[in-house]
């Protein structure tokens, strides 16, 4: 619906008003005399609410000429009904109008028309609304036809209405474009660096469905998709792959090295396993110039820090400060060749199709 203040001037002539007046070129009266003579019984037709301003009186005045021309204006705010189609929502245009119409008086009886044509209307030039511009305004006319009591005028006020989408674009695009490029980020971390990879999935995922519960209850809420729909449904997509993603990787992985530990062999209960391999599982980093055995139970991290700072060791010739050193310089080389293929493709197929999906969803909608 919307809701519209306007003055509504009605013209016609009643020859029993005329006067004979050498002074007076008119005579205004309020709304005491409406009552006592006959007026237009104009209403609007799909009005859910309206009423007439009475402050500090009712805002009606009656101007009678000699001639017995009138005019009959009011000052009136009406909530109607617009048929509105939300399928492109918030990239629509919405066309609206305002209906008028005789209640009792059929054409054979009362014909309605404007006065000026399209000039009839007129609106204030700084007029601004806080959620459309104004396109088009316009007057029409036309036929109404009731079974049961004939033919009636009716009358058009006709405005299109075009939505402001910087708001939505700030509030409901943006964010979610950057909660999938934010997903992305998952591709170039190592694929055993299983904490990290889950925890920002999980955390793109929520956002994301944060993002599509505060627009949707914002919303029209109709039973057809619309435009926005589609870009925050599609967006998630996107950030729900990305997670399945990882998940094809590391299962993908355990099989490669149940494989590996496979040709290995057992050796003395224990494995022996290279510095990626144990950080998949004591979450810690081992140079990769030394084999590891690490028990079926490993210490963790804090453990293993805490006893080598208990140690009395120079901080010069330390294996422990060997093995930073080298980290730095090999951080790069061991995140490349553990990478894997699955990874590689993703960092290239994901922003292409979305992409491709933007170019195709702004040149369809705008």
């Amino acid at each position: 619906d919307f809701t519209m203040t306007l003055y509504l001037r009605h013209y016609w002539k009643d020859e029993r008003l005329s006067f004979r007046s050498n002074k007076n070129k008119s005579m205004t009266f309020d709304g005491r005399l409406i009552k006592k003579i006959w007026v237009p019984d104009v209403f609007f037709v799909h009005s859910k609410r309206s009423f007439i301003h009475d402050t500090t009186v009712e805002n009606i005045m009656l101007r009678v000429y000699p001639d017995g021309n009138v005019l009959f204006s009011l000052r009136i705010t009406v909530s109607a009904m617009c048929f509105m189609d939300f399928s492109r929502f918030p990239l629509d245009t919405q066309n609206c109008s305002l209906e008028l119409e005789s209640y009792a008086y059929n054409e054979d009886d009362l014909m309605l028309y404007w006065k000026h044509g399209n000039k009839s209307l007129s609106t204030d030039e700084h007029i601004s609304l806080s959620q459309f511009f104004i396109e088009e305004f316009s007057a029409s006319s036309g036929l109404a036809f009731y079974s049961s009591t004939g033919w009636y005028n009716r009358l058009f006020i006709n405005f299109a209405l075009r939505r402001h989408i910087f708001f939505f674009v700030l509030q409901s695009y943006f964010p979610a474009m950057l909660m999938v490029m934010l997903s992305w980020v998952s591709f170039w971390i190592d694929r055993r660096a299983v904490p990290a990879r889950v925890s920002l999935g999980i955390t793109t995922v929520l956002t994301m469905s944060t993002i599509m519960t505060g627009v949707s209850a914002s919303m029209p809420q109709v039973s057809y998709i619309k435009a926005v729909d589609v870009y925050l449904w599609i967006s998630f997509l996107f950030v729900f792959l990305s997670v399945i993603e990882y998940a094809a990787v590391n299962y993908l992985t355990t099989i490669e090295e149940r494989k590996q530990l496979k040709k290995r062999g057992k050796a003395s209960g224990m494995y022996s396993m290279d510095a990626v391999q144990a950080m998949a599982f004591d979450g810690c980093y081992h140079d990769a110039d030394e084999d590891m055995d690490l028990s079926p139970f490993p210490e963790p991290c804090e453990e293993n820090e805490t006893r080598a700072s208990q140690t009395n060791i120079s901080n010069a010739d330390t294996p422990r400060l060997k093995r930073k050193r080298s980290l730095k310089g090999n951080v790069g080389r061991i995140i490349l060749q553990n990478n894997h293929v699955i990874d590689t493709y993703s960092r290239i197929i994901f922003p292409s199709v979305y992409i491709v999906f933007n170019f195709f969803y702004w040149g369809l909608y705008i």
